[in-house]
């Protein structure tokens, strides 16, 4: 989380995500979703998220069951 936040950080000075992606061995599209997360919520942002999906489309309704 701490590589994520000063990567951010970086890009805010100034220094290019080409950069900032290289120095930190990821893609530049890590970094460019760490800066829009980090503007949502500072450190709570760059945490990792889970992918599980939040609810299903076919899943029957609680009335149902």
């Amino acid at each position: 989380m701490e590589q994520r936040y000063l990567a951010a950080l970086a890009v805010q000075a100034g220094e290019p995500v080409v950069e900032v992606a290289a120095r930190t061995g990821v893609a530049r599209q890590f970094v460019h979703s760490w800066l829009a997360r980090c503007d949502e919520v500072v450190l709570a942002g760059l945490e990792d998220r889970s992918h599980r999906p939040r609810g299903y489309a076919h899943q029957a309704s609680a009335e149902v069951t």
